[in-house]
C-alpha cells in the first residue's frame, strides 16, 4: 500500500492491487479495478517512485532470512 493524498488533504493508503491504471492530464487520476476513480495531488512519477519503493521493501522483506526456531 502507498500513502497519497486526496485534494482536501485527506491522507489515505491505496491498496496496489485495485488499481487498474493511471492518468495524468494534468491532475492525477488513479481507477481502480471497481470502476471507480480518485484524484490526488501527487504526481505521476511521485507514485511510480512510492510503488518501486513499495515494491523493493517487500522484496527485502521477503529475502530475508528468519532463524531456525529452537
Amino acid at each position: 500500500m502507498i500513502l497519497l493524498t486526496k485534494l482536501d488533504q485527506q491522507k489515505i493508503l491505496i491498496n496496489l492491487e485495485t488499481v487498474k491504471y493511471i492518468e495524468s492530464v494534468p491532475d492525477t487520476i488513479i481507477f481502480f479495478t471497481n470502476g471507480e476513480s480518485m484524484m490526488v495531488q501527487e504526481s505521476m512519477e511521485a507514485i511510480s517512485q512510492a510503488v518501486v519503493e513499495y515494491q523493493a521493501a517487500v522484496f527485502r522483506q521477503s529475502t530475508q532470512t528468519t532463524p531456525p526456531a529452537p
